[in-house]
Order: C-alpha cells, then sequence, then structure tokens
C-alpha cells in the first residue's frame, strides 16, 4: 500500500480524498493555488505545497508543477478526481515515466474513450449497441450531411475530444448543416485542440443511465447499481439518483453486465462509469465512459455501503478486489443535487465572494453534504461554481426525496449567492416527486414554468 498520495485537484473531492487516506493510515499532499490557500483540502492535508497562480493553467492544469510537487514531497501516487486531469492521457503517462503510480486506468484506455469518436467504434466492435451515427471522424460538412441524410435528421454534432457541451450542434434539416459543422469544429480546436467530429442520430424521449464499474489489475470486475442522471441543463448534470425508477432486475442486469463486457475488452483497470441512453421502448445505447470517479459517487456508496474512493486506492495500489457480484447489494434509495454558486434566476450567472454564514444541516440518518465550504471561506471565481453536492438517502425513493427536501430547506449559506432555491423548487414537481422525466425535462418542461413563477415574485 501507498504511504503518501499527492491529490492533484481541489473543492470538496480534494477534501473528501484526504480523509478517506487519513482512515487509510496515507499520509496527503495538497496542492493549491495562490488563491487557494486558505482551503480546506489545505487545511486538513499532511503537507500541502503552492503550484501557481489562481488561473487552471497556471496551478490544477500545470502538469510540470504537479509533478514537481509529487517528488518533491516523495509522494508514490496521485490522485486526479475529477475535473483538471483526471482524464488527461499524456498527465497519465508522465505520472508513470517517473515511477509514480496514476490512481486511475492505463493512459491508453483514457486516450481512447476520451475521443467519443473511437470509444463509440471501440464500443461498436465489441457488441456495444451504439446510437445510430458515423463510423469514426468526420473531417468536412459533405461527410456529416451525408451521414445526416441516411440516418434522419434531427441529427447531433460533436466534438471527438469533447465534454460538457462544447463542440457540440444540434441540427434538425439538411439546411442547416454546413454553418454549424463550422461553428461546433471550431469551438472544439479551440476548447480541446482537436476539431475532429462525429455524428449521432438525436433519440428522444430518452433517459440518461449510467452504470459504474470497479475492475482491478487479475480481471475481477463487479458493477454497481445504475443511476438516472436524466435532469440536465446545456448538458450538465443537476439531480442524480440510484437505483433509476422503473429498472427491472433483468435490465439491471442486462446493463451490469454490458459494462463489464465493455471494461473487460478494454482491459479497464480501477473504477469508471459506462454511460448509456434508454429510450421509450427501453433500448439502450452506448454513449460514453467516463474513466474516473464520477461527481454523482456519492449515491452509489449510499446505496451499497462501498466507499468508491478507497477502493480505487487499493486497485492502484494493485492489491486484488475483494468483491464478487453476489456481495453487491442494493441498500434503499439515494438521491443528489449538487450545490452551485450561482444565480438561476439571472441565467445560472456564477457567485463569488466570502462565506459569511454558514449552516450545514448534517445530523440525522441518511444524510450527507460533501463540501469544502467552512464559515470564512472563499469561493473563488476562478474555477467551476460546483462547491459541493447534498445527498439523501432512504429506505425507499420517497423517503430519500423526503430527507433531501429537509436539507434544502434547513441550508443557510450567506455571502454568496447559490441554487438551493432552485433545488426547492425542483424537488416539489410532481413529475420529479414520481420520478417520470427524460433529459430534456428540466430545460423543456420544469424550468420555463419556474422561470415565469421566480419574474412573478420579483414584480
Amino acid at each position: 500500500m501507498f504511504k503518501k498520495v499527492l491529490i492533484a485537484n481541489r473543492g470538496d473531492i480534494a477534501t473528501r480524498m484526504v480523509r478517506v487516506l487519513r482512515e487509510m493510515h496515507i499520509a496527503s499532499v495538497a496542492v493549491y493555488s495562490t488563491v487557494d490557500h486558505d482551503s480546506l483540502h489545505v487545511q486538513l492535508a499532511d503537507e500541502a505545497i503552492c503550484i501557481g497562480g489562481p488561473r487552471p493553467a497556471d496551478s490544477y492544469l500545470n502538469m510540470q508543477n504537479i509533478l514537481s510537487a509529487a517528488v518533491i514531497t516523495g509522494a508514490e501516487a496521485i490522485y486526479p478526481g475529477y475535473g483538471f486531469l483526471s482524464e488527461n492521457a499524456l498527465f497519465a503517462q508522465m505520472v508513470a515515466d517517473l515511477n509514480l503510480t496514476f490512481i486511475g486506468p492505463k493512459p491508453k484506455t483514457i486516450n481512447l474513450m476520451g475521443n467519443k469518436a473511437n470509444a463509440r467504434e471501440y464500443m461498436r466492435k465489441n457488441g456495444i449497441p451504439v446510437i445510430p451515427g458515423s463510423i469514426g471522424f468526420l473531417h468536412d460538412a459533405n461527410e456529416a450531411l451525408s451521414v445526416a441524410n441516411e440516418v434522419g435528421y434531427p441529427v447531433l454534432l460533436k466534438a471527438a475530444a469533447g465534454g460538457g457541451g462544447k463542440g457540440m450542434r444540434l441540427i434538425n434539416a439538411a439546411s442547416d448543416l454546413n454553418e454549424k459543422f463550422l461553428e461546433a469544429q471550431t469551438e472544439a480546436q479551440k476548447s480541446f485542440g482537436n476539431k475532429a467530429m462525429y455524428l449521432e442520430k438525436v433519440l428522444t424521449d430518452v433517459e440518461h443511465i449510467e452504470v459504474q464499474i470497479l475492475r482491478d489489475n487479475f480481471g475481477n470486475a463487479v458493477y454497481l447499481p445504475e443511476r438516472n442522471c436524466s435532469l440536465q441543463r446545456s448538458n450538465q448534470k443537476v439531480l442524480e439518483e440510484s437505483p433509476a425508477v422503473g429498472i427491472s432486475v433483468k435490465q439491471r442486469t442486462y446493463l451490469g453486465e454490458l459494462a463489464v463486457k465493455a471494461a473487460d475488452a478494454l482491459d479497464y483497470c480501477g473504477t469508471g462509469t459506462i454511460e448509456f441512453l434508454m429510450d421509450h421502448d427501453q433500448n439502450f445505447y452506448f454513449m460514453e465512459m467516463n474513466t474516473r470517479i464520477q461527481v454523482e459517487h456519492p449515491v452509489t456508496e449510499m446505496v451499497t455501503n462501498l466507499d468508491l474512493l478507497a477502493l480505487q486506492i487499493k486497485i492502484a495500489a494493485n492489491e486484488q478486489l475483494m468483491l464478487t457480484q453476489n456481495d453487491i447489494k442494493i441498500n434503499g434509495h439515494a438521491i443528489e443535487v449538487r450545490l452551485n454558486a450561482e444565480e438561476p434566476e439571472y441565467n445560472f450567472k456564477p457567485s463569488a465572494g466570502k462565506i459569511d454564514y454558514l449552516y450545514l444541516p448534517v445530523g440525522g440518518n441518511g444524510v450527507r453534504i460533501d463540501t469544502d465550504l467552512y464559515q470564512g471561506a472563499k469561493v473563488q471565481p476562478f474555477y467551476d461554481s460546483m462547491i459541493g453536492k447534498v445527498i439523501a438517502h432512504g429506505r425507499n425513493r420517497q423517503e430519500a426525496l423526503e430527507r433531501l427536501q429537509r436539507l434544502s430547506d434547513e441550508l443557510i449559506i450567506q455571502g454568496i449567492k447559490t441554487n438551493i432555491k432552485f433545488h426547492q423548487a425542483l424537488l416539489a414537481d410532481q413529475h420529479v416527486q414520481n420520478g417520470i422525466f427524460n433529459t430534456k425535462y428540466l430545460e423543456q418542461h420544469f424550468m420555463p414554468t419556474w422561470k415565469r413563477e421566480v419574474n412573478d415574485e420579483n414584480l
């Protein structure tokens, strides 16, 4: 087992990892930017080292500085968390070249799954159902037009190296394709340094269902209960839950076995997530694979009683996975909402500033708040607006919802704007209460009504 691990991240995931390492009797090294010197993960870690200025490119994306910090402090492994360098194959290779351990899959796996078009083709060749669309890369609008005419409109153009909705365009007719292809390709080049594109048919009335897998270096693998992440805004998840409403035991087994089949084909090592779209006929199609821990991992931890971060470390340390599929049981239901520093009523404009007052209502059973906030902490304008996750677990979905509503009602954050009231309204929505929604529900149905109500209140 490792004696010392460097955490190449910030925020709630870095704070959580410091605590996991302490429980495993492993020394932790925090890295931080010049504006994060008072952050909670820095205060809790055994050691901390500054790696650059506030801009991500100068610090949390600065591979040389992070690697230098690992060497200087004598860390044996680097934990990337999510975001930043967590899915950067070059960084993983540089870690390996220094004879350190990257706590994640092999660089070649990250590279393969990071390119969405390659990942799609790899899965297709290995018998995993994929959404109808292009085979390989699209280099120009004429190629895209030919595929779109074949599969039928609407279609979605996507950056092969993309994520977070960048380099993505919805095309409803052939007359729009040329202009939007050039727009998406230009955005992809600016955002990812890669202008390769691919195209998929748009499936309507779909749900976003994903499966977490664990696989060790010895080929032992298990799948965990699926998550429904269909409530999204601008292709970003807003609420996640496990297990998914309406998924039968037979479907869960089918999905899980597909996910393990994909992991075996990749010779995957670590934790990863296979994301699927489920259509109204309950057919499943591979969408992408995330080769890291997910933001929504706490709901899986709460329904399985597993510590996924600790398991990541053990697998990376070449320990055998001491779990079989029969060991994986579903214990109740868990739901998570993402706590963001933003103003939903003003188009979700990010908010920054000092936390003047904080109350985290964590008392009672089945509740969890993952955050690095404390009274007096500063929310910086340089990073993602997510400042935590609020999670509730119950014996059933209704109990989990009621607990999450209570948490949202009692949570107090003063000094910055947050999306707490937005979540209060979302959790009270009848469709959310009943678990009846798809990937377009939030933007096309909930938000228009919510905006009208907010405007009426402000009159």
